[in-house]
């Protein structure tokens, strides 16, 4: 059974603003870095051919720990189990729609992610550019916060390897699944 998840009151926190911190990706090939995913594998998005959705956001809290503090008054930085929560329950609609692979993406180590993986029960797997790899080949937003680098959530809809599409900056993130099958569907 999913577990699910209450969105909080999104009026109550910063909602981020276009900084073109993405305006740069649409039409980049991605390059072949190879990241850890938390059902085990080893995945190179630049080789995946077909449609590729990566979500990537902040990180995951954990049930009982706090987050850093002033989290929730970083804009964007709060919403990231909501988000998974939305892809996950979307995850049917989207395969639908063509998506041959969904994958979350943070800079959370693998074995943190997989607590979050198992604990959502999602059915895709979470990516971790631990080594900010990914984030510095392809100049990705970020921010820094309590000494860590922190992707900043964006979304990237990719074709055979190459960028189609970046939603940035998303919020809130529990709509973001809905936004991006309203874009796949359209752009049939």
């Amino acid at each position: 059974m999913a577990t699910s998840v209450d969105a909080p009151d999104w009026s109550t926190i910063p909602a981020p603003a276009d900084d073109g911190a993405a305006r740069h990706l649409v039409g980049r090939d991605l390059p072949s870095i190879t990241l850890a995913a938390t059902d085990g594998r080893r995945v190179d998005l630049a080789a995946l051919r077909g449609l590729t959705v990566v979500y990537a956001y902040p990180r995951t809290g954990r049930p009982g720990v706090d987050n850093p503090d002033g989290w929730d008054m970083i804009p964007g930085a709060r919403g990231c189990t909501p988000q998974s929560c939305a892809f996950r329950d979307h995850f049917a609609e989207l395969r639908a729609l063509g998506v041959d692979h969904l994958f979350g993406l943070s800079t959370q180590t693998p074995a943190y992610q997989q607590e979050v993986a198992a604990r959502l029960h999602l059915p895709f797997a979470i990516l971790s550019d631990e080594r900010l790899e990914l984030a510095t080949a392809l100049t990705l937003p970020t921010f820094a916060t309590s000494g860590m680098t922190l992707l900043k959530r964006f979304t990237l809809v990719i074709r055979d390897g190459r960028i189609d599409h970046v939603f940035y900056p998303v919020f809130p993130p529990d709509r973001n699944a809905a936004d991006v099958i309203a874009w796949l569907s359209a752009s049939r």
